[in-house]
């Protein structure tokens, strides 16, 4: 992934969304989307406390945490994830793929 369009958040604003993370994972809201078990990425089944929280769009880029860019997320997609939208993300997956296919050729 190339890293020349990453313009980190502020310290300050970093600050704020984590504490507004912690307080969103102790809401009903929260414990009843991670209850579900579900992985919003791979949408494999886990027990509830194997889940993290994922921003959509992530705290170091600008992401808020709020209901509508907060999902439950395995560990392992969360840590593969990392500060990527789900666009990069796609654009890697398909980088992956035709390497691999070239690979084959």
């Amino acid at each position: 992934m190339s890293d020349e369009y990453f313009a980190p958040a502020s310290d300050a604003h970093r600050k704020k969304e984590k504490e507004k993370a912690r307080e969103l994972r102790n809401g009903s809201w929260w414990k009843q989307l991670v209850g579900k078990g579900i992985c919003y990425h791979c949408e494999q089944k886990f027990k509830a406390s194997e889940l993290t929280m994922d921003h959509l769009i992530p705290i170091a880029r600008g992401g808020k945490s709020d209901k509508k860019n907060c999902v439950p997320s395995c560990k392992e997609c969360n840590t593969k994830k990392g500060y990527k939208t789900r666009a990069e993300m796609a654009m890697d997956e398909l980088n992956q793929n035709k390497t691999a296919k070239e690979d084959e050729s």
